[in-house]
């Protein structure tokens, strides 16, 4: 959404307010769309390397608490900790409280509902924009 201001004048005073514009072409309104989806949690719990190395190794041994994935990474256990919880709160991983441990896993449901709703977006975006 594009902002813009307005005034509104009351007598010798005048009151400025913020309002939403809502884009009215259909290819500024599909770029929206693009943009909101690149801001979402998902990409920026993505885009630290870290977490993308943690991904890899949850991918490759399943399932895995806090320190199984510490002992095959450089960052000591607490920022590893952190990092999972980014990529638990974006939605990516699951977690399950086991006695003592926290184990986390990929959340494959959500990530291809999630992948397949920002293709759907991407597709309708490259057809309003860049038709062939």
């Amino acid at each position: 959404m594009h902002a813009y201001f307005t005034c509104e004048s009351y007598g010798r005073s005048a009151h400025f307010r913020m309002v939403e514009k809502k884009p009215t072409r259909l290819a500024d309104r599909a770029a929206q769309e693009l943009v909101e989806v690149l801001d979402s949690q998902l990409f920026t719990a993505l885009a630290e390397p870290v977490r993308i190395e943690l991904l890899k190794e949850l991918i490759l041994c399943g399932r895995a608490d806090v320190a199984t994935l510490a002992s095959k990474l450089p960052q000591h256990q607490s920022v590893i900790s952190r990092h999972l919880l980014v990529l638990f709160n974006a939605g990516i991983l699951k977690r399950a409280k086991e006695q003592r441990h926290v184990y986390y896993e990929l959340d494959g449901d959500y990530c291809v509902r999630t992948f397949k709703s920002i293709l759907a977006r991407v597709e309708k975006a490259v057809q309003v924009c860049c038709p062939d």
